[in-house]
């Protein structure tokens, strides 16, 4: 079954703030609030919940007292604590109750960021120009893609847990204040020394929690790159290479991620013990206040259970104090990705290509690779040491102080023009083949006119229009392109070969196929077209990934197509029979042909031939063959041949007549 064509099954109901001089919490709160009912039932729930684990150790104090009045007075009637005893009933049930609805609400709204954070990334991926990904490593974006944003749903899953944690530790000391003030405050003692310890955890953690993802994207990079290159590694038998390259990797992360845990171990200890010693000191000194007669047994029971509830946000602390840096820390790493503007977008007067009639056109156009690395790929260079894992630098004052230099930025833009100048026009319907040494500007003209990257001056016209007034969509809907080296999804080759049409019919889909002379191939799997192919379409051979390649533009009908080096990795007699059915399918379609055979090179109308960025000449290959002798030496140069058994333009010609 074809796919549908431009439907998402969910979408964002908001965005991040645009606002890069907000923290990153506040950065996110459009996404929390657009789920706000999740948000006012979560923490309504939680604090109802809070009250009643807030009133259980007065009623059981109560509770105390009463009987112990009961005892000393001889009075049996259990009446007054039978009440108590449902008092206590109904504050469980209704504690289970709201608990309950407070981490459903809180953990589902957790998992919705989670989701449209990474709708949102993917969304945004989508929307990035090629000097993006010339630039970036496809491991650190799926590593932000993937593991910051889990860092991020962790952090709202149980942050609000902590959040009611430390509402517990006010509403407690409030109720112990009204006790007994001197006794409260003794609880207080050790908060000064957490606070100052919670600090140096906090500035220790961040820069090592952002280490530690930027190196985590550094090993799912290599990962990612030895998993699609398995099959040079094999050839040049590179494992060990491979491994040792990896391993250094790893041990930069273990370095990153063992300093974090030797920082949680010095700190944590100390932020959870101090309040025990406040314990201690509750009970001496409410013992002797018991033994006093200053306050009730029943007091001090309910007294030493406010001690407790107030351990528990300093239990906590640690947890949220590392998860919130680790959740910073990756917040910034995906807001680098969101910030990112495309350097390619629509105009806003930007038109619509309704009726194209293949027309290309290049005025004076200048153009130069953009090449930038930004701190990301400087690795977020902290210094030398930590670069080499060197664990001595865990006591190095710019990094206990949290000194990191995250946002340096080294910026280096190539110099050298691809394209120098270059004037030419192409008719509608004309087939012209672009002919040079590698590196002379030939895939480039392909890359503008699809306009994937903006020339630097100079206008790229199509039908007279300068693509960059035209609707992004609506240009590269008219524009068909088949690079050398074809990308498939993992998907039915049908789904593969109408991915640019899904709602073609099989009949077309079939029709393409046999065009490309790809079709007996599918006939003969046992799945035919719904047959799927493996990651990249690696389960098949080159030529057929670029025969399904061919099909797939030739299904969508473009009114200008660019085959570049499109056959290459096909036989020679099968490339035969593909211009044979090319020929047809070039009738009054501009086509441009990138190629190293002279059979291809032959079906085009004329010949451009291009060195150091420029147009050096054109006209059909037998004028060119007659009067220029460079042209003759760069297609001997180039290894452009002609193969015998392949059919020429002419013979081509010939047999149609």
């Amino acid at each position: 079954m074809l796919r549908s064509k431009n439907k998402l099954a969910y979408m964002p109901q908001a965005r991040i703030h645009p606002d890069r001089s907000l923290g990153w919490l506040r950065r996110l709160w459009p996404l929390v609030a657009a789920h706000r009912l999740l948000l006012v039932i979560g923490i309504t729930g939680g604090l109802i919940a809070l009250g009643t684990q807030v009133a259980v150790p007065a009623v059981i104090g109560r509770a105390i007292d009463i009987a112990g009045d009961n005892f000393l007075a001889g009075d049996d009637s259990p009446g007054e604590l039978i009440r108590l005893v449902w008092v206590l009933v109904a504050l469980g049930v209704a504690r289970f109750i709201f608990s309950a609805a407070f981490r459903y609400s809180l953990f589902k709204l957790a998992f919705r960021i989670d989701s449209e954070l990474r709708t949102l990334i993917y969304e945004h991926l989508g929307k990035l120009s090629f000097s993006y990904y010339d630039r970036t490593q496809s491991g650190d974006v799926i590593s932000r893609a993937n593991s910051d944003i889990r860092s991020i749903q962790i952090f709202f899953s149980f942050a609000p847990i902590a959040v009611i944690s430390v509402l517990t530790f006010i509403f407690a000391f409030t109720l112990m204040l009204t006790i007994h003030v001197p006794l409260a405050l003794v609880t207080m003692c050790t908060m000064p020394a957490v606070h100052y310890f919670g600090m140096r955890f906090r500035r220790t953690v961040f820069p090592l929690s952002w280490i530690t993802q930027a190196r985590m994207a550094e090993v799912a990079g290599i990962v990612d790159e030895n998993v699609n290159g398995t099959r040079v590694v094999k050839s040049f038998a590179a494992e060990k290479q491979q491994i040792r390259v990896l391993s250094k990797a790893a041990q930069r992360l273990r370095w990153a991620a063992t300093a974090t845990v030797e920082a949680r171990a010095r700190f944590n200890p100390l932020i959870e013990a101090l309040p025990r010693i406040s314990l201690v000191l509750v009970l001496l000194y409410g013992g002797w206040l018991a033994i006093e007669g200053q306050v009730s047994i029943g007091t001090l029971v309910a007294f030493n259970a406010y001690v407790i509830m107030l351990q528990l946000p300093f239990r906590l602390i640690g947890f949220l104090l590392t998860q919130g840096q680790r959740a910073a820390a990756s917040a910034k790493r995906i807001y680098e990705v969101l910030d990112e503007e495309p350097a390619i977008v629509d105009a806003e007067d930007a038109l619509p290509l309704d009726d194209c009639h293949g027309e290309v056109r290049f005025e004076n156009v200048w153009f130069t690779y953009p090449r930038e690395w930004t701190s990301e790929d400087t690795k977020n260079t902290v210094n030398s040491n930590s670069l080499n894992g060197d664990s001595d630098t865990l006591g190095n004052n710019s990094l206990s102080n949290g000194e990191v230099d995250v946002n340096s930025a080294v910026n280096i833009r190539e110099t050298t023009p691809v394209l120098r100048g270059v004037d030419l026009t192409i008719q509608p319907g004309e087939t012209v083949a672009l002919v040079g040494v590698t590196g002379c500007g030939k895939s480039t003209i392909a890359r503008l006119v699809a306009r994937f990257y903006d020339v630097d001056s100079g206008v790229v016209r199509l039908d007279g229009h300068d693509v960059r007034n035209l609707q992004l969509e609506s240009l590269r809907s008219r524009v068909g392109i088949v690079f050398d080296e074809p990308f498939l999804f993992s998907e039915s080759l049908a789904d593969n070969i109408a991915y640019g049409c899904p709602e073609a019919t099989r009949d077309e889909v079939i029709a393409a196929a046999t065009a490309a002379q790809i079709h007996e191939f599918i006939n003969e799997l046992p799945d035919g077209y719904d047959t799927v192919v493996g990651e990249r379409g690696y389960t098949l051979s080159g030529g057929q990934r670029q025969r399904v390649a061919l099909a797939r533009v030739l299904l969508e009908r473009p009114s200008v197509l660019i085959l570049d080096d499109a056959t290459s990795a096909v036989d020679v007699h099968v490339e035969a029979a593909i211009h044979a059915a090319l020929h047809e399918h070039l009738q009054g379609r501009t086509t441009i042909l990138i190629s190293h055979r002279l059979s291809t090179i032959e079906l085009a109308d004329r010949v451009v031939l291009m060195r150091d960025g420029k147009i050096a000449t054109q006209g059909t290959h037998a004028e060119l063959m007659a009067t220029d002798p460079s042209y003759a030496q760069i297609l001997t140069d180039t290894g452009i041949t002609d193969e015998p058994g392949v059919a020429t333009r002419t013979d081509l010609a010939r047999e149609n007549h």
